[in-house]
């Protein structure tokens, strides 16, 4: 049963998180926790005051990014220690996931001070269902590292993970991040958000190598499919395909049913299969 809560925890952080484009996805809870909190540590003061002002939320706000972190936790922990709350917050979405917040929570904790999440608006997951990919495993990248070296080790690790990749990229790398992950990845499907929740929310879908870029603005969240079923295991022999179609065969299969499986067990494409399944039936 859900429970509804009344006041905030005493020296407590609230990790809340805000929209990424439409503000009516701001939740009533969130709304109340960033009223009632002593201050609102900001990744950018300017851009939560647009926030507040929205939702007529007068609570005072302090900067917290990745230049002024290492200072200002010291004082955010002074003030926990007194027994005020604080809430954390990023330019959009939720903290910590690409943006500052992370060294904060880390000595909250090891203080002995709570950490509450209040959940709400996330472009990962929200690229992730909007992609029509199957979301389970998968894994989110943030932006890929620039250096060579570093990107090349990054691209290789994503390679052999086994499901659906999220990353996020500017709109200026945006091409020469998709063509490193079509030679990481091959030519996977692809699927490129931008402006999510907003007006002009787009989805745009193809292949890794093949999606035609137009102009883009603002940050962007890409989503490439996970491997078909058998990628990255040994392969199998003629052999050992022919025995398994030979043994869905004599087990009553129709050749279009062993297509399917043949395809997914050893990663073959689906008109390959077929294909092998007929010959293998003589027709």
């Amino acid at each position: 049963m859900a429970e509804t809560s009344v006041g905030l925890e005493r020296a407590c952080v609230y990790v809340v998180a805000t929209p990424i484009g439409n503000l009516e996805d701001l939740s009533p809870r969130a709304v109340r926790v960033l009223r009632e909190v002593a201050v609102i540590a900001c990744e950018d003061t300017r851009h939560t005051a647009i926030l507040c002002r929205h939702f007529g939320i007068e609570t005072p706000r302090v900067s917290l990014h990745a230049h002024n972190e290492a200072r200002r936790v010291p004082e955010l922990l002074a003030r926990l220690e007194r027994g005020e709350s604080l809430a954390l917050v990023s330019d959009a979405g939720t903290p910590l996931v690409s943006d500052p917040g992370e060294r904060l929570v880390r000595a909250a904790l090891e203080a002995g001070f709570a950490v509450v999440p209040v959940p709400g608006a996330s472009a990962v997951l929200a690229a992730l269902v909007a992609s029509g990919f199957a979301p389970r495993p998968f894994a989110f990248a943030g932006f890929l590292p620039r250096r060579g070296a570093e990107r090349a080790r990054e691209l290789e690790a994503l390679a052999r993970f086994p499901g659906a990749l999220v990353l996020f990229e500017a709109p200026n790398r945006a091409a020469a991040t998709l063509a490193d992950l079509r030679a990481a990845l091959g030519p996977r499907r692809v699927a490129l958000a931008r402006e999510l929740t907003k007006r002009h929310e787009t989805v745009l879908r193809g292949v890794l190598g093949e999606l035609e870029l137009h102009e883009l603005r603002g940050e962007l969240a890409i989503v490439v499919e996970g491997p078909p079923p058998g990628a990255g295991e040994p392969e199998a022999s003629a052999d050992e395909i022919d025995a398994q179609i030979a043994r869905l065969l004599a087990a009553g299969r129709t050749a279009r049913d062993t297509a399917r499986e043949i395809a997914a067990r050893f990663g073959l494409a689906r008109r390959d299969a077929y294909a092998r399944v007929l010959g293998r039936r003589g027709g």
